[in-house]
């Protein structure tokens, strides 16, 4: 996506801010890992969507970036934790902050990362601007992303072993997982331009499709993307034994043998190439793809009919951009 005037200017606030994080230099050991999982960098897409909420509800954008940096800082510190989980020896193309110090320091910075996050709110409960009103909801939006995010990767570890996985589990653990934040980004952006409620959970329902269409978007591009440009083979997911939309419903639509043979890939400790081959046969048969395709057009065209309910500016149509960018990815 070509980067706009408005989308420099509002990155470079983002990049200053975080740059002005006043993190202590001592002890070493807890800081220095912050610092560094800071630094390894990202497309910072929340904080800039709740300098984009901001604007779009006729806030002052300055007074959206406390919230803004919690946002990004409660992000990383779910990546910290998750590489814990996973043993990912890299993240962002470098070592994680588990496999650089180990996984005592890991959870030790994650956990300041947290209470630092929830710090920055604190620039709202200090402010004359804000009431009291405004400042218990931008911490309970900041709260329930917390917790909900904390949900969806306690389903996505409970499908591994889960025999029975259903769609409408799929769509509950992607409104956590991925849908979270985002939503918490565009509330808490709203709320800090003192939007109305109505605003608010217009911005609400618009994030939680943003979330799944890019999601279920992402189910997909593993299947049929250029593996150049994905940066993994195609079927990716099924090697390493993954429930996904586009497993599910496969599942869901499949006979017997072919359910049976669904399975035995996914269970498979090193699935082959015929066998990942021969699953992604079955979402041509079962006619799994074009209907995916279908599903995620329907998400991002509830998202423009809920942006179209905001009144016309720069800020509407930066959004908009970045819709139209994700819809039309390729990897």
């Amino acid at each position: 996506m070509s980067s706009t005037a408005l989308q420099k200017e509002l990155q470079l606030l983002i990049s200053k801010a975080l740059s002005d994080l006043p993190i202590p230099e001592s002890p070493h050991t807890l800081y220095e890992p912050y610092t560094y999982a800071l630094n390894v960098g990202g497309k910072r897409i929340r904080p800039f969507l709740t300098l984009l909420a901001n604007g779009l509800c006729g806030g002052n954008i300055k007074e959206a970036l406390p919230a803004a940096l919690a946002i990004e800082i409660l992000h990383n510190f779910t990546l910290v934790h998750d590489d814990i989980m996973d043993c990912a020896e890299t993240r962002r193309g470098k070592p994680s902050v588990f496999s650089k110090w180990n996984d005592h320091v890991a959870i030790l910075t994650g956990d300041v990362m947290f209470a630092d996050a929830f710090k920055q709110l604190s620039f709202y409960g200090n402010s004359d601007a804000y009431t009291k009103q405004e400042y218990a909801a931008i911490n309970n939006a900041f709260i329930k992303s917390t917790i909900t995010v904390c949900e969806g990767q306690a389903l996505d570890m409970e499908f591994v072993d889960r025999e029975t996985v259903l769609l409408s589990d799929y769509i509950q653990m992607i409104e956590g997982k991925t849908s979270a934040l985002i939503v918490g980004a565009l509330q808490m952006g709203a709320i800090s331009a003192h939007a109305t409620q109505e605003q608010c959970d217009k911005l609400a329902q618009l994030g939680s499709e943003m979330g799944k269409a890019f999601q279920i978007q992402d189910d997909l591009l593993d299947a049929i993307a250029d593996p150049e440009k994905f940066g993994k083979k195609a079927g990716g997911d099924i090697y390493e034994g993954k429930k996904t939309y586009l497993t599910l419903l496969a599942l869901q639509r499949a006979n017997a043998d072919q359910k049976n043979s669904i399975l035995a890939t996914l269970d498979k400790e090193k699935a082959t190439d015929v066998d990942v081959q021969e699953v992604l046969n079955l979402y041509l048969t079962l006619n799994v793809i074009e209907d995916i395709k279908i599903e995620i057009q329907n998400h991002y065209y509830k998202t423009y009919s809920l942006l179209d309910e905001f009144k016309d500016s720069k800020f509407k149509q930066e959004l908009k951009k970045l819709l139209i960018f994700l819809q039309n990815r390729d990897h």
